[in-house]
């Protein structure tokens, strides 16, 4: 029995020494795992806020709608109502947008039209804007990745970039049409739309990985520019050249999330996406080259640099750059009288920066009459959003979209 009795008593020991050691082994794993990046999710309150600027000095950010599932773009109707794209998804209407015709409601149904498309990465609705003619003709002008063969991972399969456009008859867009389709590619990028002063409609589309943005027979990695009817002008720069597409303006690009016209002097910007910094803001001009993938301000996501130089021969440089990554979306200029302080100024959209989640916001460029670059302000990093449009509504304020899973169109206003 005493035997037994030892054995057993040495049995236990050596279970008890076995457990705090994988007790220990675990304590020491999880403590050897890296921190979560970034603030824990913030949840907006009802508002408003208020905020200093450097600038327009007092200002408040009212919230409008609410219950947007990750709102990618935003086109003001005339009688101030808004359309807003769920990113991949649906189509919304929020009556009365800009309080004018009483309060501001998110219609609980869909804008009937938007072709269907199998759940994707990328895939699905992406851009809004209106024709310029909106007041007569109703059309409203769409982009969105259509789906094609599937691979082995069911969040991926092949795709193409496509535009549409159909007639707003206030619960639906009816006639829809197909105006342009690219060629297939793997995997999908987003893309913009604005209309130039001449009537021509630029379209912007990515190409984060590969070869694909100088590859001339591909329209990924460019910014297009058609005819409101989807036809290509004939002075667009590669027309008539054997393998090139000729609804190429410009080449080199990343992935380009914002995209505005200067009104006074009609150039045409876009904001990119560099990978780790790199971040741009460019004025396109016809048949130039900016670069991508091989002359980048940005590194790899692993840090090392992806090439010897930024620039080079025959390249475009940046109009603006941020270093680090401010993940640039929405594009506007501000040209109303309500935000005088901030009049002419160029806004742009920050998911989030330096890789970092929940500190987006919202940048503010000063240009001159030359578009260079006086001076910038970040602003609305306190709401901790990724900001995914910025557009001037018919009232001469601002509005942002969040892009969140409860996202939000916010308003831009002095404060009382």
């Amino acid at each position: 029995m005493g035997d037994f009795s030892m054995s057993r008593r040495r049995s236990r020991v050596w279970i008890a020494s076995a457990v705090a050691c994988a007790c220990a082994a675990t304590i020491v794993g999880f403590a050897q795992q890296p921190p979560p990046i970034g603030i824990a999710p913030v949840t907006l309150s009802a508002g408003p806020y208020a905020f200093d600027t450097a600038e327009q000095h007092r200002i408040r950010v009212v919230i409008v709608a609410r219950g947007l599932a990750h709102p990618f773009s935003l086109a003001f109707l005339p009688n101030g109502d808004a359309l807003v794209t769920e990113r991949g998804a649906r189509l919304r209407l929020v009556h009365n947008a800009t309080g004018a015709g009483g309060q501001p409601t998110l219609d609980p149904e869909p804008v009937a039209g938007i072709p269907a498309t199998p759940a994707f990465r990328g895939g699905g609705l992406q851009e809004v804007a209106l024709h310029p003619q909106f007041a007569t003709n109703r059309l409203v002008y769409f982009t969105y990745n259509k789906a094609g063969a599937a691979g082995q991972n069911p969040n991926q399969r092949q795709s193409a970039v496509t535009l549409a456009r159909g007639r707003f008859e206030g619960k639906a867009l009816a006639g829809v049409e197909e105006l342009f389709t690219g060629d297939w590619s793997n995997g999908a990028s987003g893309s913009r739309l604005a209309f130039g002063s001449n009537g021509v409609l630029y379209m912007t589309t990515g190409a984060p990985f590969g070869e694909q943005a100088q590859d001339m027979n591909t329209v990924y990695g460019k910014v297009l520019r058609l005819r409101d009817d989807g036809r290509v002008p004939a002075d667009n720069p590669f027309v008539g050249r054997s393998g090139v597409r000729p609804e190429v303006f410009s080449l080199g690009h990343r992935d380009q999330l914002g995209l505005t016209v200067h009104g006074p002097t009609g150039s045409v910007l876009t904001a990119e996406h560099g990978p780790n910094g790199g971040d741009e803001v460019n004025v396109i001009l016809a048949g130039r080259n900016y670069g991508w993938p091989t002359f980048t301000f940005g590194r790899a996501y692993e840090g090392p640099r992806i090439g010897d130089s930024p620039l080079g021969p025959g390249i475009e440089p940046p109009l603006v750059i941020w270093i680090p990554s401010i993940a640039p979306t929405g594009l506007t200029f501000y040209t109303g009288d309500r935000l005088p302080a901030w009049k002419g100024n160029l806004f742009v959209g920050s998911a989030r920066r330096g890789e970092v989640p929940r500190t987006g916001g919202l940048e503010r460029v000063v240009v001159n009459d030359k578009l260079e670059e006086l001076r910038r302000e970040t602003l609305l990093t306190e709401l901790h959003q990724r900001i995914r449009d910025v557009r001037q509504g018919p009232d001469g304020l601002l509005y942002v979209l969040t892009d969140e899973d409860d996202g939000a169109l916010l308003r831009i206003e002095p404060a009382p």
